[in-house]
């Protein structure tokens, strides 16, 4: 099976599908990259290069293709799939939709879903149009995620440059103008099988607010959210509509909203495995990995035969759970403390590290997904036993450079979420 990508969540994907004894071969740019050195074999062609992907396949006889974790080789995979004719989930209309945040906001409208208050702007920049913009706000390539080309922009004197930062992370060279939110952020991760949606976790996003006016990068996410029974009484079956009209029938979707006031506003989808990782949590509760289910219809067209009806439950059948992010500053890491005693901690169900000791954190880096060191999943029985488990990684973890000053950024208030009720 051809993989797309390389990044550190895709490599956790590569060993599955190691494991599930599929042969790997990965494909990506970077001769580097983490998923490559746990394929079975790999190659340079780049991820956008559909000719060479293609040339590829063919050349090792592969039964199959399977997108990593990466938003932007989506088009690719089912550009690839088409060509050989291989079971893909995302046709070129839900990548339309999907992959690009302007299209999704349009979609949205047709089945009153609201999306983000947006100013309207284009690369002109024409007095009338700034004149009307309420600051502060969010400059955003329309096809990009992880944080990547991002900036919150708090006067007009700093709004040709966010522009510019914009443009330059956009393949379309498009970019939107949105109100700054500072409100609840939630996210919703669904699973498709066989034209059935299931809302699989609903979480509460925590952003660092350390960073300026760069793009607030998670410290992490707490399931189910507090906002579940608004979501499902309110947007659920506005979204299930949505999603069969683009026709979606297979496959695993994040979709992040903002809550405020009692309105939900939804942004930026993501038509694939996620880095945030809510599969695990899905894996560790309801007892069905996305992982082996997407590696099993890259191969056969079917993502199991499993009664997800049954299995899939949003509450986590009562369970409480959290990812807790850790974000570093630019340097160089010189050692990484207390990461096996968090190993160890019966309550952490996956541990997902990016970075490693000698890795160089660059200033590009900070105030995107690069720079995070690693990702903690934990999964309780109650807050009050979630609540402590989190504080004693919080407490064990530690990160410095070469001559011991800390590179990390606050990790998550656990107080925040829960305050000192349980």
């Amino acid at each position: 099976m051809l993989i797309l990508g390389g990044n550190p969540e895709t490599a956790a994907l590569v060993k599955v599908a190691n494991e599930m004894g599929v042969f790997t071969v990965v494909t990506d740019s970077n001769p580097d990259s983490p998923a490559k050195k746990v394929a079975r074999m790999s190659h340079n062609i780049d991820g956008l290069d559909v000719t060479g992907l293609i040339e590829l396949a063919n050349r090792e006889n592969v039964d199959g293709v399977l997108v990593g974790v990466a938003d932007i080789l989506v088009d690719s995979y089912s550009r690839v799939c088409s060509a050989l004719g291989f079971p893909c989930y995302a046709t070129q209309e839900i990548i339309r939709v999907l992959t690009q945040k302007d299209t999704l906001k349009e979609k949205c409208r047709e089945f009153g879903i609201q999306g983000i208050p947006e100013y309207y702007l284009d690369a002109d920049m024409k007095r009338q149009d700034i004149d009307k913009i309420k600051y502060p706000v969010v400059v955003k390539p329309v096809d990009n995620g992880g944080g990547v080309g991002i900036s919150i922009c708090r006067q007009e004197s700093d709004l040709r440059a966010c522009v510019e930062k914009a443009l330059s992370f956009s393949r379309r060279k498009r970019f939107q103008v949105e109100r700054y939110m500072q409100c609840d952020e939630i996210t919703c991760y669904y699973t498709f099988q066989d034209g059935r949606f299931y809302l699989t976790t609903i979480t509460d996003g925590y952003t660092t607010k350390e960073q300026g006016d760069l793009s607030p990068v998670h410290l992490g996410n707490s399931y189910p959210s507090k906002h579940i029974d608004l979501y499902l009484d309110t947007l659920h079956d506005k979204m299930c509509a949505m999603f069969s009209s683009i026709g979606i029938l297979n496959g695993v979707l994040l979709i992040s909203a903002f809550v405020e006031e009692g309105n939900i506003y939804v942004y930026d989808p993501g038509f694939r495995l996620q880095g945030e990782g809510s599969h695990l949590i899905a894996n560790a509760v309801n007892g069905f990995d996305h992982r082996k289910m997407l590696v099993q219809f890259a191969l056969t067209g079917s993502m199991g035969d499993m009664d997800l009806g049954a299995m899939n439950d949003p509450r986590l059948r009562g369970h409480h759970a959290l990812s807790l992010w850790v974000l570093l500053r630019a340097g160089v890491i010189g050692k990484i403390d207390g990461l096996e005693e968090i190993r160890n901690n019966p309550y952490v169900v996956s541990i997902v590290q990016r970075l490693f000791e000698g890795d160089v954190v660059t200033e590009s880096m900070v105030g995107n997904e690069k720079q995070v060191l690693l990702r903690f999943y934990t999964v309780c029985e109650t807050k009050e036993k979630l609540k402590t488990v989190a504080k004693d990684m919080i407490r064990n973890i530690r990160v410095t450079d070469a001559s011991g000053q800390n590179m990390m950024l606050k990790m998550l208030d656990v107080d925040r979420i829960w305050g000192n009720a349980p």
